[in-house]
């Protein structure tokens, strides 16, 4: 069934392959996300029973071939993704950093013994997987981390610290990212390597129903083979974080979407003066404000999708989308949240909830400030990074 923002019949726009494996995810979340996201929420909790079911439904490195993971288009992982992302946006980055970071890290420029090693456990959800590029100094600027990584022997001995790395302290294999005297290189790491240590960032504010990290090595010893063969420089991580830049686009449309009928909900209720919230010209007008970003991203999203899987998607148009969508997501999820009145700032209703996380959707995988020079870059020809 088409949302009640989709004002334009972008479901006339999908597949009935498409729809039905949409309506798959959605089933899930209703069923397994939605009646617990408060409690988890409020608990800090992120829920590690709802990975089996991720993994049942082939959600884990679904848009990889081959390795026991489902090998679906671009448009079925944006579907999940904005599916995933109307229950809660920290759900939806765990699919993220296991199949978008973690496992394409390796589909993409691992060896075919790191893949048989690896990415059928993946798939199936008995490995979680972290990716460890950002660090304390390093965030926006990845050419500057100080992890290093030196030859010791045949031996790799890595030293350094990351910092926002999901799933750290409950993953079983890292991907680190650390400086060589060759370049920037990427390792596959078990966390039980001596020398590797994850704590919890806690006190959050946001993304509370996921996990983010702290990450130290020291003199983390890992044989040779534990290198990525095929990634040098940082094209290596950026490619994987494109990936889950991707996912964004879609996710954060599902957490406006989910907001925006929440407050239409709500308004068609509560009985104010006399009459329904929705009645009153204003509230019509933030509906409707709300209803006109939600399907333009959408149609912005699908666009990207069908050109990923025509393989013409670039790197300033994910840029494009995960500004943009990011952008106006935060201001529906806000919006919506002033309909609900005091009430909206309970975990009862979701909007002030998903408006939290976007704050970090829209922070990590490239700021607004990143994706806007990007697309300046993009339209003048010239870096204005620094």
């Amino acid at each position: 069934m088409a949302a009640a923002s989709d004002l334009i019949g972008i479901d006339d726009l999908l597949t009935a392959d498409e729809l039905a494996f949409r309506q798959q995810v959605r089933s899930f979340v209703d069923a397994e996300i939605r009646p617990n996201i408060a409690g988890w929420y409020d608990r800090a909790e992120f829920p590690r029973s709802v990975v089996a079911g991720m993994a049942k439904l082939g959600l884990l490195g679904m848009h990889l071939t081959g390795y026991g993971c489902a090998g679906r288009s671009a448009i079925d992982y944006g579907l999940a993704a904005l599916e995933l992302e109307a229950g809660d946006s920290g759900l939806r980055t765990f699919v993220s950093v296991q199949g978008s970071l973690a496992m394409s890290a390796i589909a993409k420029h691992g060896s075919e013994q790191q893949k048989q090693q690896w990415l059928p456990g993946m798939a199936a959800g008995a490995i979680i997987g972290c990716f460890g590029l950002t660090e304390p100094t390093a965030g926006s600027d990845p050419s500057s981390m100080k992890t290093f990584a030196r030859r010791d022997g045949d031996d790799w001995v890595l030293n350094g610290s990351k910092r926002w790395i999901g799933l750290a302290t409950i993953a079983d294999v890292a991907i680190i990212w650390a400086g060589t005297d060759d370049g920037v290189r990427g390792f596959i790491v078990p966390t039980s390597t001596p020398g590797f240590s994850a704590t919890a960032i806690g006190q959050k504010l946001s993304m509370r129903a996921s996990i983010q990290c702290d990450i130290v090595l020291d003199e983390m010893r890992l044989p040779a083979d534990a290198l990525l063969p095929n990634a040098r420089g940082l094209r290596g991580p950026f490619e994987c974080l494109n990936e889950a830049r991707y996912g964004i686009v879609w996710g954060a449309m599902g957490a406006a979407r989910d907001s925006y009928e929440a407050a239409l909900g709500y308004s068609l209720e509560r009985i104010q003066f006399d009459r329904p919230l929705a009645g009153y010209q204003l509230t019509q007008q933030k509906l409707v404000d709300m209803a006109l970003e939600i399907d333009k991203g959408l149609l912005l999203a699908l666009h990207l999708g069908r050109r990923k899987d025509a393989g013409t998607l670039t790197p300033a148009q994910i840029s494009f989308g995960k500004l943009n969508n990011c952008r106006e997501a935060i201001a529906v999820c806000r919006s919506a949240r002033s309909i609900l009145g005091g009430n909206g700032i309970t975990l009862d209703y979701s909007p002030l909830r998903h408006a939290s996380n976007l704050e970090s959707v829209r922070t990590y995988e490239g700021t607004d400030e990143v994706h806007t020079l990007i697309l300046g870059n993009r339209i003048t020809g010239i870096a204005a990074f620094h």
